[in-house]
């Protein structure tokens, strides 16, 4: 994962809390970031959403590792280590996915 001040679960210097471990998926270079901000900060290019009915893993736990589809990120933790993500997320979702 990648971000500024990157924590070791994946937090970053605009979001930092204890759920603010999932790191998504820039449909244009395929690297996952703690956040938007991080990316556009670090990349030549803006943040491009992934698809919400991609079948391809558009989340990374910063727990554990595990990649996520949006359906299973929606969930609201992570399937294979239980760690609770941010539910404030959804505010910004239409960044994210589309």
């Amino acid at each position: 994962m990648y971000g500024l001040q990157l924590g070791e679960q994946g937090t970053c210097e605009h979001y930092h809390s204890e759920f603010d471990i999932a790191g998504l998926k820039c449909r244009e270079c395929q690297r996952f970031y703690a956040c938007y901000q991080c990316h556009d900060d670090l990349e030549k290019h803006q943040f491009v959403p992934t698809a919400k009915q991609s079948r391809e893993p558009a989340v990374l736990c910063g727990h554990c590792g595990n990649l996520l589809t949006f359906a299973r990120y929606k969930e609201g933790h992570c399937p294979s280590c239980g760690s609770a993500f941010n539910p404030k997320c959804a505010l910004h979702e239409s960044v994210y996915f589309s």
